[in-house]
């Protein structure tokens, strides 16, 4: 499969890297820095048990190539209108786009610009970042895409698509409802980064004051209801993994935008955070910790405007 992953940091390189080793003609498409970075030091993934170096194929905006059966989108939403103008030239009759980012905001974006036949729904669950070498580091043992069709249906490409998948050691579960999956996800992602970045602090941080155990759960029931209310209740079996990881004691987790945050670096709140909340008043649904949480990032992205002038 001819496959051209968006962006080679912690979650497309890890993928594309696995793809790659697995046989697949992949290139990435990136920016100057990070292409730079890669052809003088190569893609390299370390930990739990992973230990991949390889020359990857690097493509440039200005000619990003053509013929792709497969697009891995994996860049932050703060980057994601630049990175569809760099790819729009690969996206050919046959091209499948998978999106891995986080929300929901960016399918209607992807369908109007690529148009709904070449959409896929997209659902990424792996534990890594890079380090100050850029390689990549594994921290824990997901490594999971869910793709599907966005109207559920069956459908060739998805199955071959989840086989490249499978075939290089990622699982891919099937689902009849990715979108579904992909809401799933927001809960997940969006309580955890309200968490973490409203208190300043890991989940066991969190879990080891008064009153931090509860926080968690609170913040879980209102990005449920949510997705409750857009059709997208959160099975109970989701509830309880979220809620033990939200308050297990002593848990180091943090999420990539809290890290980015206490870095002073530019954040995905308004497309992970914000967005939820306008979704969450126009359906009625009161959501008062979120809506702080939301309030919280905007300070700071405020605050980095004002420094950048």
């Amino acid at each position: 499969m001819r496959i051209l992953t968006v962006g080679a940091g912690a979650v497309g390189g890890f993928f594309g890297a696995r793809l790659d080793q697995a046989g697949h003609d992949v290139s990435f498409l990136v920016r100057p820095a990070r292409a730079a970075a890669l052809r003088a030091r190569g893609l390299r993934v370390e930990g739990q048990g992973e230990s991949l170096s390889l020359t990857p194929g690097l493509v440039t905006a200005e000619a990003p190539g053509t013929g792709y059966d497969l697009v891995l989108l994996s860049v932050k939403s703060t980057a994601l209108e630049a990175a569809l103008s760099d790819l729009a030239p690969a996206v050919g009759p046959g091209t499948a786009v998978v999106p891995l980012l986080n929300g929901m905001a960016h399918l209607d974006v992807l369908v109007e610009r690529f148009g709904a036949e070449a959409v896929l729904g997209g659902v990424a669950k792996v534990v890594t970042t890079l380090n100050d070498h850029g390689d990549i580091l594994r921290m824990a043992p997901p490594a999971v895409i869910q793709t599907g069709e966005l109207d559920g249906r069956p459908s060739a490409r998805v199955d071959a698509v989840r086989a490249a998948l499978t075939g290089a050691g990622i699982d891919s579960p099937a689902t009849d409802d990715v979108v579904g999956a992909m809401w799933h996800k927001w809960v997940f992602i969006a309580t955890l980064i309200s968490l973490t970045c409203l208190m300043r602090g890991s989940v066991g941080e969190v879990n080891a004051v008064a009153g931090g155990p509860e926080l968690g759960p609170a913040l879980l029931a209102e990005a449920a209801a949510v997705a409750a209310a857009a059709g997208h209740p959160l099975p109970e079996a989701e509830r309880a993994f979220t809620e033990g990881v939200l308050t297990a004691p002593g848990s180091p987790l943090t999420p990539s935008l809290y890290r980015d945050l206490v870095a002073g670096r530019p954040t995905e709140g308004d497309h992970v955070l914000t967005d939820l909340t306008v979704r969450a008043r126009a359906a009625g649904v009161a959501t008062p910790l979120l809506d702080l949480a939301a309030l919280h990032l905007r300070v700071h992205e405020h605050r980095l405007a004002a420094r950048r002038g």
